[in-house]
């Protein structure tokens, strides 16, 4: 690792913490990275040359509390710890923002790899990756099986009315983002809206569910569950919605958002649903509404990037690309929505 501190972590701050709050736990001088791949809360690995740990924080400057909140993050996963559902351990929670400038946590370090593309994927070859996007299905459903009130989370959002706030709520995040004509995505998300599903009973749900946001081992099993940014206790098939959206290929060569659904081996999104049906039991038949979904939320983020990138606040490569992508995400919306 550097010798030089990583922005948003001052390593020796952190030790003075950690050596009153968990003495023994390190031991000598630590040395930080940032990982990089993360789309909103800050992740570094730390190291003492003997042990791991992973600090997670908000991002620098952030403004909206709510939308980076440690303490909420820490919650799920301690809560899910010793359950079916493979998370770290965490080791400490800290809201005082006067040891590295804003609330974090620490929690083990996982051994794994985070898959982000085909591209990646393709080097285990098709069976493995089988495995892998199988097990993640797997997974989801041990998640969705939870009893939140077990774990301590019955408390851990409000499930009534879910769909509908949810769709409330990207409508206005389209609306704050709009900066262009978007042809198709007001008829979208109208008819998201005139055929809203019946919810099944509400689970924990993780909220980004996808084979990147999971680290898998060497013998291609999920050995964690990342970024619980977005959890809550809600409709679970928001969560196979969005996993089936980001098992779709977009046909587009070179595309700045990149999909694992192309990799040798890789299951289809219908095999996906119909593993998750039989493991949980629970009817799919709505699912198109649910990945349609998936399709428009994914468009208005996009659109929400494009915008910043159109006023000059984001930079960095492929962002200038990023506002073709929009089109076809609200094509495959509307198209899933039509043909379910």
């Amino acid at each position: 690792m550097s010798s030089a501190p990583p922005p948003g972590l001052d390593p020796e701050q952190l030790r003075r913490h950690l050596d009153r709050e968990r003495p023994g736990l390190v031991s000598g001088p630590l040395e930080a990275r940032l990982i990089e791949g993360g789309r909103s809360n800050l992740t570094y690995v730390v190291t003492d040359g003997t042990g791991r740990w992973v600090v997670r924080r908000p991002p620098l400057g952030h403004v909206l509390a709510t939308a980076h909140d440690m303490r909420r993050e820490h919650r799920v996963i301690s809560a899910l710890h010793g359950t079916d559902v493979p998370v770290p351990e965490t080791l400490l929670l800290c809201e005082d923002e006067s040891v590295l400038g804003a609330p974090f946590y620490v929690m083990e370090f996982v051994e794994g790899t985070p898959y982000r593309s085909a591209a990646e994927l393709a080097p285990l070859g098709p069976d493995r990756t089988r495995a892998a996007v199988l097990g993640l299905v797997d997974t989801l459903v041990d998640l969705h099986a939870v009893d939140p009130e077990a774990v301590g989370l019955g408390d851990f959002g409000r499930p009534e009315g879910f769909l509908d706030r949810q769709l409330r709520r990207w409508g206005k995040q389209l609306d704050a983002s709009r900066g262009r004509d978007l042809a198709g995505i007001d008829e979208l998300h109208a008819a998201l809206g005139r055929s809203l599903p019946v919810s099944p009973p509400p689970t924990v749900i993780h909220g980004d569910y996808r084979l990147d946001n999971v680290l898998v081992d060497g013998d291609d099993r999920i050995r964690a569950v990342l970024d619980w940014e977005m959890s809550t206790l809600g409709d679970p098939l928001t969560d196979l919605g969005l996993l089936v959206m980001y098992s779709t290929p977009l046909g587009l060569p070179d595309s700045p958002v990149s999909t694992t659904a192309t990799a040798p081996g890789h299951p289809s999104p219908a095999e996906l649903a119909e593993r998750y049906a039989a493991r949980s039991g629970r009817d799919t038949s709505a699912l198109a509404w649910y990945t349609a979904f998936a399709w428009f939320k994914l468009a208005v983020i996009l659109e929400g990037i494009h915008y910043r990138w159109t006023l000059g606040q984001t930079v960095g490569a492929g962002f200038d690309r990023i506002g073709e992508l929009v089109p076809v995400f609200i094509e495959h919306g509307l198209t899933t929505l039509q043909e379910g």
